[in-house]
């Protein structure tokens, strides 16, 4: 039996990516909101805010760690079985890696101590500081991983000599072509990720009437956010789009399953790509619309894959699916979004448990886009790793054999099926106890202790919060 240690390489970096993509798909967003929150604690003192804040910090934490423990192993990979890859880019990549470490991950580290368990320890200003330096390190994180990704898109500010690249421009390596426009576009993501997920817990809990209270304002200012984020990022797919168009029209071209250049093409809503007669299966198209969108122009041309040779197709039917998925689970969300908004009238968001139930089971949506959305970015790369310049198949460490990559692959599919089912069930224990007490004396400050903290009423069930 023959393995290939190319495709097995490549299937063990897919196991491992799509599982750890999810934690900063949550950590990003959920850091962010938790240093929301507590801004709010910090300007009007409601304990309502303190057990908000504590119950998403109980989460993030975990989070974090599986976060941490996921990602360690992807850079020991570049060097076990990508090592002509390493070898290739080191230059050019590996200080852009170096300083998502020093930059990003250090400050998270740092300031997530005092996070975890500086409640009692430092005044509310400083906790809020904390709070927010541990929003930004996971957003440094965020800018210097997509550096490092898009220059494989869309490399720039280089030389190649023997092989090998060197830096010419720093400036034109981070802030490459398709850089701006994939940062963007994944912090949103992100941020919409976390925001369902926030959304599906404060309906958990005012179905549960324990903790009514949290729920509401999670599920209101959530739902606030959503209403711009979701159009927002809609705006920012169709800009990515066009700079695929620019710097990318073969990804372009499978994404689309376009096999002839032409103008005025359609829009195709389905088919079954059939790579290897360049063809399509039960299309279905709509007139013109594919140009429209695609180059906002009715005349617009779009390649078509028959312009490349077929040794540098990307396997179509992968990035076809997976872009028309992102896109039907983005019309999803805005759906969801508007029509609980629109329940805000009459104070029905808070009283139809039908649709309570439904935004709890809406969770995963933001997760689903995103693994979809990395699929097609990934997928539609192929078949090089440096778009246009270095193939996957010179990429992998030469020494490698099948089994070798077969071996350590069972590995991490056990360790990842051990890991992640027990992080999500700590999660949802957290989740199940819900939002515990705030105390009712404020952490020394100045030297003096607070007076107590006096709960505000609550608010009315038709109130938005925040």
């Amino acid at each position: 039996m023959t393995l290939d240690p190319v495709i097995l390489s490549r299937l063990q970096f897919v196991w491992v990516v799509a599982w750890h993509i999810l934690l900063p798909a949550f950590t990003v967003g959920l850091a962010s909101y938790i240093a929301f929150v507590e801004a709010l604690h910090l300007a009007t003192r409601r304990p309502i805010y303190l057990r908000v804040s504590n119950f998403w910090i109980r989460i993030f934490s975990v989070a974090f760690g599986m976060g941490v423990v996921s990602g360690i192993v992807m850079p020991f990979q570049f060097g076990t079985n990508w090592s002509r890859f390493s070898l290739a880019t080191a230059n050019v990549l590996s200080p852009l890696l170096a300083y998502e470490g020093l930059v990003a991950f250090f400050l998270e580290s740092a300031f997530l101590g005092v996070l975890l368990f500086g409640r009692k320890l430092v005044p509310p200003w400083a906790h809020f500081v904390a709070a927010l330096m541990v929003a930004l390190g996971t957003l440094f994180s965020t800018f210097w991983i997509l550096a490092t990704n898009s220059w494989m898109q869309t490399p720039a500010g280089y030389s190649l000599v023997d092989g090998r690249f060197y830096p010419q421009d720093w400036l034109a390596i981070i802030f490459n072509p398709s850089f701006p426009y994939r940062l963007f576009h994944t912090v949103v993501g992100f941020y919409i990720s976390t925001g369902f997920v926030v959304m599906s817990v404060g309906a958990w809990l005012i179905r549960d009437r324990r903790f009514a209270e949290e729920g509401r304002f999670m599920l209101s200012s959530t739902l606030w956010l959503l209403l711009v984020l979701v159009p927002v990022q809609m705006e920012l797919g169709d800009l990515h789009g066009l700079n695929t168009r620019e710097y990318q029209p073969a990804k372009l071209a499978a994404i689309e399953a376009r096999w002839d250049t032409g103008t005025r093409v359609p829009l195709t809503l389905f088919a079954i790509p059939d790579q290897e007669h360049a063809t399509n299966r039960f299309a279905i198209e709509v007139p013109l619309l594919g140009s429209l969108i695609l180059t906002h122009d009715l005349n617009g041309e779009v390649k078509g894959l028959k312009d490349w040779p077929r040794e540098d197709w990307p396997p179509v039917i992968v990035p076809f699916f997976a872009f028309r998925i992102m896109v039907g689970v983005g019309l999803l969300m805005l759906a969801i979004v508007v029509a609980a908004n629109l329940m805000r009238r009459g104070g029905q968001l808070f009283a139809r448990r039908g649709l309570l139930r439904a935004l709890e089971w809406s969770a995963p949506l933001g997760f689903i886009a995103v693994l979809a959305g990395w699929t097609t970015t990934e997928v539609g790369r192929q078949p090089w790793t440096v778009y246009g310049l270095l193939r996957t198949a010179d990429s992998v460490s030469p020494s490698l054999t099948g089994w070798n990559v077969l071996l350590s692959l069972l590995g991490y599919i056990l360790a990842y099926l051990i890991i992640f089912p027990a992080g999500w069930v700590v999660m949802s224990r957290f989740v199940r106890r819900g939002p515990e007490a705030a105390p009712t004396v404020e952490p020394i400050e100045s030297g003096r202790p607070q007076a107590p903290v006096r709960e505000p009423p609550a608010l009315s069930s038709g109130e938005g919060a925040a």
